[in-house]
């Protein structure tokens, strides 16, 4: 008899309730498997087809499932109604190889990505973090202010992006939660004073960069999930303890952003041990690990197989 895998949409994930808290807490569970080499996972592979869409793998696997997530982003969906971000993933059984379900993937990756940075925010921010300043104001920039709300006593939000609508939208969302709001004239203003930046514009950005490490304050934390696109890379001495999301998996990148010397922890070291920041700027610097996507889409497959969804 064929085996059928469940079939979730994102709006069925987004039904399960995951917290910010559910997922923060799965993303560390899994860094310390990884550590402990009960999870594996590879380097994540990249297509760029030169036309300004951004083609990605990660590939994961422990004892009981293994997760392949396949994702493209296509600044032009926009206009055709579609989201930037489309793709699939594969939750398989490893030891047989079945599919047990397969799961859009706009959900997991705009929630993986802030549980991720919340997890090195907590060891690298300082924790009377109030002003929180962000660089992009579309989905990636929602999600993140929603998880790191839950972390730190955030006052002021500050944005700074392009399009009126995404600052609108995120402009209600920052006084739905009770929080100031401020959309910032010029680049310099917005890093000036922050707590905590996260600049999230799309990594298909060829324009100049236009934000400057030098600009933020002592203890401040830059989350880079971007590629560095908006960043200048000459300024990124100004930074006293930069940290990754995966150590080989950075070095092994085309551009790297940083050299190995410079990298004084992966999430899987801070999940491990912590890391002790300088009392300079700090920057954590954001690829998009198979972890994520692992313990994300793990955690789904189990409220589904306990029959919460």
């Amino acid at each position: 008899m064929p085996f059928a895998p469940r079939v979730l949409s994102d709006d069925q994930m987004t039904a399960l309730g995951l917290t910010p808290a559910d997922i923060i807490a799965a993303i560390r569970d899994a860094l310390v498997a990884k550590g402990e080499g009960r999870l594996v996972t590879t380097p994540k592979s990249v297509i760029q087809p030169g036309d300004g869409r951004y083609m990605m793998t990660t590939l994961s696997a422990s004892d009981g499932l293994s997760v392949v997530k396949a994702v493209t982003v296509c600044p032009d969906n926009p206009e055709r109604g579609l989201p930037t971000i489309t793709g699939a993933i594969m939750v398989m059984d490893v030891t047989t190889g079945l599919c047990r379900a397969v799961l859009d993937a706009e959900w997991i990756t705009a929630m993986r990505t802030p549980a991720l940075s919340a997890v090195a925010a907590q060891a690298l921010a300082e924790p009377d973090a109030s002003v929180i300043t962000l660089v992009g104001c579309g989905v990636q920039a929602r999600s993140h202010l929603e998880f790191f709300a839950t972390l730190f006593p955030l006052k002021t939000v500050r944005a700074l992006g392009r399009g009126q609508a995404n600052i609108d939208t995120l402009g209600a969302l920052a006084a739905q939660m009770g929080l100031g709001f401020e959309v910032s004239p010029d680049p310099r203003s917005a890093l000036d004073g922050a707590d905590i930046v996260v600049s999230t514009i799309t990594i298909t950005y060829d324009g100049a960069p236009f934000l400057d490490a030098r600009w933020l304050k002592p203890g401040a934390l830059a989350v880079v999930t971007d590629a560095g696109k908006p960043w200048i890379r000459e300024s990124f001495d100004a930074f006293g303890t930069i940290a990754v999301d995966d150590r080989e998996q950075e070095l092994s990148m085309p551009d790297p952003l940083v050299t190995e010397d410079r990298i004084a922890a992966d999430l899987t070291d801070i999940a491990a041990s912590g890391v002790s920041p300088s009392p300079a700027p700090r920057g954590f610097f954001f690829r998009g690990i198979a972890v994520g996507d692992f313990a994300l889409s793990a955690q789904v497959w189990r409220k589904l197989e306990h029959g919460n969804g």
